[in-house]
């Protein structure tokens, strides 16, 4: 029974198209077939992803090389959200939107600001945030955008506000190569 449960997530995952470059696993877990999209990344110098991370929150997990996903002090991970799986976000001002007021239900007291946007190799143009505590938590960089059926967000998360510094430039290179066709 488990062969067919496969073999027709498999033949589901073909029969969707997408114009982005996305990633589909489907692996079997404790509910049944879990589905895991996201965002194809091109190679950094010094990162690699973290693939049982990425399995465990749903994203393309990357950490420097010699740390993990759950122990480097900065990460970078990327989704892609399927937009009929999310018929309540009717666009990516929506999106954003929502975004904020999560995060400053979690975070009481988060600065966020509007940042320059960061440009794919596409050429799209993602909005960015940053999302910053004013003692404790960490510092982000949340990018979003668009491409076909799904919405992107790209995310730099720090411990420190010393490493998310140190590590905006690998950030922002990494959009500037992400292409929706790699």
């Amino acid at each position: 029974m488990r062969t067919v449960a496969k073999i027709c997530c498999f033949i589901l995952l073909l029969a969707m198209t997408a114009h982005a470059e996305i990633e589909k696993l489907a692996q079997v877990c404790d509910t049944g077939i879990c589905f895991y999209w996201w965002p194809k990344l091109p190679h950094l110098q010094g990162w690699h992803q973290d693939k049982d991370q990425s399995l465990n929150y749903g994203v393309n997990a990357l950490a420097p090389d010699g740390f993990t996903f759950a122990n480097a002090e900065s990460v970078m991970y990327a989704e892609a959200s399927y937009k009929p799986r999310v018929p309540e976000t009717k666009s990516l001002g929506t999106l954003i939107a929502d975004d904020k007021r999560r995060f400053l239900a979690s975070a009481p007291g988060i600065v966020i600001s509007e940042v320059r946007e960061v440009t794919t190799g596409d050429g799209q143009k993602m909005r960015s945030f940053t999302f910053f505590p004013r003692s404790k938590g960490n510092w982000e960089e949340v990018s979003y955008g668009e491409e076909g059926q799904f919405y992107l967000i790209f995310t730099l998360s720090s411990r420190s506000q010393e490493g998310f510094d140190k590590a905006q430039d690998t950030y922002r290179d990494l959009i500037a190569h992400y292409k929706a066709k790699m």
